[in-house]
């Protein structure tokens, strides 16, 4: 079993400041209201459409179905947050933190504030091991150096030993694991305002589970529930798992700019207009790196943009079709297991 991942190539010519200029000129950093003004209502539709399904189908286990796609719409809603965090729907600060606490708080039942923080921070050290949440927060490894301190139970070691799996598996409680985030971050007093942002979480629970026991008896609502959280989570890691997994890792001691730190450490997925619905944009994970404030309907247009300036300055841009980018997250994740089982910690590399 091998790990192929790109290599870290400095071109001495490519800048980021020279693609971006391209970029603006091209005026791809533009604001599209009418775009998302239907992607907002289309997706307020979409879960209108699922309510309306629960109490008209009532005490029946076809609620499964409507749990599917609640669950489903959950994570198009998360999108839509995800967008106004990064400015794109609206530069104006008040506007964005209106729309982000709507749809991530109320409506998904996850602090905006917590996602805000840890996502900026991600996007500023994307694969860095020292120092990119997303990274770090994770049960798995991503190079044998992590084994001293993420293997430190039975049951972490277990998920290390069989991680190429159990990967997947414990997206399934991603769901909760970001109900639980706002709380523990204000804890920690990382919330700007933790009475409104937690207030509005709990009304999402209050209501969300109110109406589930409501509608059905309470077997059905307890199986809606579980089936319902857990294709939220799995569809909503399943979308950020090949986006940066198996590609270049490194610590603090290697130093890149911008355009290669986001173009290295990403991977793309190659695109229809399915993927780019299913993906919220995020399948030109190397475009939104780039330009986090892009709105998400350009980034179909500037990749063309990318991989001719890529290929001008010989910087490696990675893109593969979405089979294709699980099973690269796998086979990584197996090699790194059994490097940590079969020789001793070394200092990670600058290349995974």
């Amino acid at each position: 079993m091998t790990a192929q991942t790109p290599t870290i190539v400095i071109s001495p010519t490519g800048t980021f400041e020279d693609l971006a200029a391209r970029v603006r000129r091209a005026g791809l950093m533009d604001a599209t209201h009418g775009y998302f003004t239907w992607k907002i209502a289309s997706n307020l539709a979409l879960m209108a459409a699922c309510w309306v399904a629960l109490f008209l189908l009532g005490d029946s286990w076809w609620q499964l179905v409507v749990a599917v796609g609640l669950g489903l719409a959950f994570v198009q809603t998360g999108f839509i947050a995800h967008d106004t965090g990064h400015k794109q729907i609206s530069k104006a600060k008040s506007q964005s933190e209106f729309l982000g606490i709507l749809h991530m708080n109320l409506l998904m039942g996850t602090a905006y504030g917590w996602w805000v923080n840890h996502h900026n921070r991600h996007h500023s050290n994307p694969n860095n091991l020292d120092r990119d949440p997303d990274t770090l927060r994770r049960q798995v490894i991503f190079h044998v150096t992590e084994m001293p301190v993420k293997g430190t139970t039975r049951f972490r070691r277990f998920v290390i030993r069989f991680q190429s799996i159990m990967f997947f598996v414990l997206l399934g409680q991603e769901a909760w694991r970001l109900h639980a985030s706002g709380f523990k971050a204000a804890r920690a007093g990382q919330l700007r305002s933790p009475r409104l942002e937690l207030g509005l979480v709990l009304v999402h629970a209050v209501l969300f589970t109110g109406a589930v026991f409501l509608a059905m008896s309470p077997l059905k609502a307890l199986v809606f529930i579980l089936l319902n959280q857990a294709i939220f989570g799995f569809y909503l890691g399943a979308v950020f798992a090949p986006n940066h997994k198996g590609m270049v890792v490194h610590h603090n001691d290697v130093e890149l700019d911008w355009l290669h730190r986001q173009v290295l450490t990403s991977r793309n997925i190659r695109s229809t207009r399915f993927t780019d619905f299913m993906y919220g944009g995020l399948n030109y994970q190397i475009e939104h790196h780039l330009f986090p404030s892009m709105p998400r309907g350009n980034l179909r247009k500037v990749r063309p943009m990318v991989i001719e300036y890529c290929r001008e300055h010989d910087i490696p841009y990675y893109e593969v079709p979405v089979w294709r980018s699980y099973l690269e997250v796998a086979r990584y994740l197996g090699k790194v297991s059994d490097d940590a089982r079969s020789g001793p910690t070394v200092v990670a590399p600058a290349t995974a």
